[in-house]
């Protein structure tokens, strides 16, 4: 029994670097930093400096560059173009890490699954139902600046947990008919710094090779992976408490037919009226997923946007003032913002739009190919069970060859008239749904 242990083992290593060096040899035409044999070009990458690395490597390898720890990272247009013209799934790999967390992430596994629940959601993102919702935006907004006027004058703040508040209030209201304002509830607070712990979790995960085996690093109590499990568990009770606060709202008397009554329902509502093909509703399982995505990516990235946007106003004055100046020539001293004003902004669209391309909130995105591709400049990835390829949004923006001097803060890039390649600029990705 030893020995047919042992053959499988080694039949099962033998067919590993087979692969291995099948995957190698199909990527030596593209250009890569000088690698270990062993842990690749990890060593290159000290903690906290990660990103600094990957953007001096965007000027040496501006197209596409084969990393071990991240697939082989595309930051050309280009290649962008190609990649998200197809219909490949999206990793699978970055999805086991976050699915403990986010379990809807399980779904691009059942891509029939995934598709159906789109097709649910949509009429939750219709314009008329859209519209409304930028009253209780501004309303939001109001509880926040209140809250940051009793700050002392003078003295730098840290804006971006009050921004997170805000952000998880606007998305309760809109999308689950939350009544209140979740910036004053402690529970609220808690949950946003356990989103901010989960984060850092996450990228630590990625980067201990050690970690990535999900056993052992369920078995590391003393640090990340008891952290990791308990910190998931609280975003789970707070979902869990929106959901069933939800219900039982919908079960008083009468309020289960106005809400069907309603032309537009609301994301929680569609999930709770929702029957799927069979006639059945939504399972426990899949409702609570899809509240824990929506609820995280709903709010977060939006924050992070937010934030990254203050930032960049106040360290460009001249561009604060003439978005100051542009919005109070359309609002006057005391009209709320409205839907239509949206479009009466271009000045503040620029500037919102180049903070973006500067400090993308998504750094990037995956693809796992598993038929071959070749992209325009002769370059194929080959013909392998499955190929990784890391869509680097952030390399994107400050590849030189894409956007000339990348570290400027300069909203003409934004112009009207103003010409660049359709994937040059990728807020929200690309391609299909």
């Amino acid at each position: 029994a030893s020995l047919l242990i042992l053959f499988l083992l080694l039949l099962k290593a033998a067919r590993l670097y087979l692969q291995r060096q099948r995957l190698l040899k199909g990527l030596q035409q593209f250009p890569s930093p000088p690698s270990h044999w062993l842990y690749g070009q990890n060593q290159e990458f000290q903690k906290g400096q990660e990103l600094q690395q990957i953007l001096k490597w965007v000027e040496r390898f501006p197209g596409t560059c084969p990393h071990w720890l991240c697939g082989n990272r595309a930051r050309d247009p280009d290649y962008m173009k190609v990649i998200l013209g197809r219909s490949d799934p999206r990793v699978h790999d970055f999805c086991r890490y976050v699915a403990p967390w986010i379990a809807i992430c399980l779904a691009h596994r059942e891509q029939q699954t995934w598709f159906q629940h789109r097709q649910m959601l949509t009429p939750a993102f219709h314009y008329d139902t859209l519209k409304p919702y930028v009253g209780l935006m501004a309303d939001s907004m109001q509880v926040m600046a209140k809250k940051k006027s009793h700050q002392t004058k003078g003295f730098s703040l840290e804006v971006s947990e009050n921004i997170s508040l805000m952000t998880l209030d606007i998305i309760m209201k809109c999308a689950f008919s939350h009544q209140g304002s979740v910036q004053l509830d402690r529970n609220s607070q808690s949950y946003i710094q356990v989103i901010g712990d989960l984060n850092n979790l996450i990228f630590s995960h990625l980067r201990n090779p050690f970690h990535h085996n999900d056993t052992f690093y369920s078995l590391t109590a003393v640090s990340d992976g008891c952290w990791n499990h308990n910190a998931c568990q609280l975003t789970h009770q707070h979902t869990d408490r929106v959901i069933q606060l939800r219900k039982a709202h919908l079960q008083e008397e009468g309020e289960l037919e106005k809400v069907r009554r309603k032309r537009h329902l609301d994301f929680l509502d569609i999930l709770l009226l929702a029957k799927m093909e069979n006639g059945s509703s939504l399972s426990n399982k899949d409702l609570c997923a899809e509240v824990d995505a929506f609820m995280f990516e709903g709010h977060n990235t939006t924050a992070s946007g937010i934030s990254w946007i203050l930032y960049a106003l106040a360290t460009h004055t001249k561009h604060q003032q003439r978005c100051r100046e542009e919005i109070q020539g359309l609002l006057g001293d005391g009209a709320s913002i409205t839907w239509d004003h949206l479009d009466q902004m271009p000045y503040t669209t620029m500037c919102i739009k180049e903070t973006l391309k500067l400090y993308p909130p998504v750094p990037g995105t995956g693809r796992e190919l598993s038929t071959p591709i070749t992209f325009p400049d002769g370059c194929s990835c080959p013909e392998v069970l499955s190929i990784t390829v890391m869509l680097s949004i952030d390399g994107l923006y400050h590849n030189p060859k894409v956007w000339p001097n990348p570290e400027l803060f300069d909203p003409s890039h934004f112009a009207l008239g103003s010409a660049r390649h359709s994937h040059a600029f990728l807020p929200f990705s690309g391609g299909s749904r």
